[in-house]
């Protein structure tokens, strides 16, 4: 009996990927079997990465890829594809996210955040639901969105925005593609530890913070592990359009 989680033969593609959870991710996903294309603007930070990979005997393609150009995208799947085959999982991970303030207007603040967090996440969906459709394979493609996509933030109103209209993009794009057996789902993290945010998680406001998640802890990249594991493979071939809550029951003290 094959594995629930076994990725082996099966070719993914994760952007964000050069740090953070799109680097965890990564890992992840080559671990279980998967050969992984890993996206980024600036591959030179992906050189590490894929040495990681190839350290365990994975195999991992670093691809030069800017989500906020169509272009690029495009270009960026073609290349994948090309040196590692048909592509089966598609991990839309690219995002950035800044505290603002929401009396005060700053376009070009908001653009690039939709930009990238929401124009982004609808060109690389779009690139691997037609890649997918092409092949006639079927597939997964699993969108990164965020708690403050169900619980708005006045410090990141945009950021909030955008992760709830990926929320929205998700479910449509489900029912898109599902007669194609792609299978769209999306993963709503918490706050999560990385290196981009240690600092603050750790300082005397992030322990105010964590005194309103229910397990008493922030999360680690690895407990998104599940979760992805589950929507990337076999495990979850009767999920689409789920967005399933990692946050250690964070959002709970809201309700």
């Amino acid at each position: 009996m094959t594995p629930p989680f076994d990725l082996a033969g099966q070719v993914a593609l994760v952007t964000g990927a050069s740090s953070g959870l799109g680097h965890a991710m990564a890992l992840t996903l080559a671990r279980a079997g998967a050969r992984v294309a890993v996206a980024a603007r600036r591959v030179d930070r992906l050189e590490s990465l894929c040495a990681q990979i190839a350290a365990f005997d994975g195999r991992a393609l670093a691809v030069a890829m800017d989500v906020t150009d169509a272009a690029s995208v495009t270009a960026g799947f073609a290349a994948a594809q090309t040196e590692l085959g048909p592509l089966a999982i598609c991990v839309n991970n690219a995002g950035i996210g800044r505290r603002e303030d929401t009396r005060k207007t700053d376009d070009a603040a908001w653009r690039e955040t939709m930009a990238t967090n929401l124009d982004g996440a609808n060109y690389v969906a779009r690139a691997a639901a037609g890649a997918m459709v092409a092949q006639g394979t079927g597939g997964s493609i699993v969108n990164i969105a965020s708690i403050l996509g169900l619980r708005p933030s006045p410090r990141v109103p945009a950021y909030s925005a955008a992760k709830a209209a990926v929320i929205s993009l998700t479910q449509s794009l489900a029912l898109a593609y599902a007669p194609h057996k792609i299978r769209v789902n999306a993963i709503a993290p918490g706050y999560i530890e990385t290196d981009l945010n240690r600092e603050h998680l750790r300082s005397p406001g992030g322990a105010k913070m964590v005194e309103r998640v229910a397990l008493g802890r922030f999360g680690q990249a690895a407990d998104l592990d599940g979760a992805l594991l589950l929507l990337a493979s076999d495990a979850g071939r009767y999920m689409t359009g789920s967005v399933l809550v990692v946050d250690g029951g964070h959002t709970l003290a809201f309700l």
